[in-house]
């Protein structure tokens, strides 16, 4: 780590770009909602309607899809799209381990449209919501 940055990246990412992948995410859950709504009969003319398992698969599939991207790609679709990355602290890829600390996490960050993480965000030095700074890493841009 160089300067509260992980080596060979850019800069810590702050509450802006981070919100705009959140917002990519969203709507990349929203259409596997819709899916999901599609196959179990959900689907109403407002748009669609999921309650019972079906809630419950969409709540574990935006679970794996958080966990697993970010371990294994180093970032969901909407961060890699913008061009960030999940590191640990020293800069290398993120652990299985700290992935799942960070998520977990997700759900207090999350509270109130995310303004939690987002305070989380402006108050540390390093841009590290709450979950970042349990699992130790970083959320960098190139």
């Amino acid at each position: 780590m160089v300067n509260g940055e992980a080596k060979g990246y850019e800069r810590n990412v702050g509450v802006g770009l981070r919100f705009v992948a959140v917002i990519i995410d969203c709507i990349i859950l929203g259409i596997i909602g819709y899916l999901i709504a599609a196959v179990t009969g959900g689907t109403t003319e407002a748009g669609f309607e999921l309650e019972g398992a079906p809630a419950f698969l969409l709540f574990v599939i935006g679970f794996l899809y958080y966990w697993l991207l970010e371990t294994y790609l180093g970032g969901t679709l909407g961060k890699l799209v913008l061009g960030m990355r999940v590191t640990m602290e020293d800069g290398s890829p993120v652990t299985l381990t700290a992935s799942l600390i960070r998520n977990l996490l997700r759900i207090i960050d999350g509270l109130f449209a995310y303004l939690v993480g987002a305070i989380f965000i402006w108050t540390s030095p390093a841009k590290q919501r709450l979950g970042d700074r349990l699992a130790k890493t970083y959320v960098v841009k190139k």
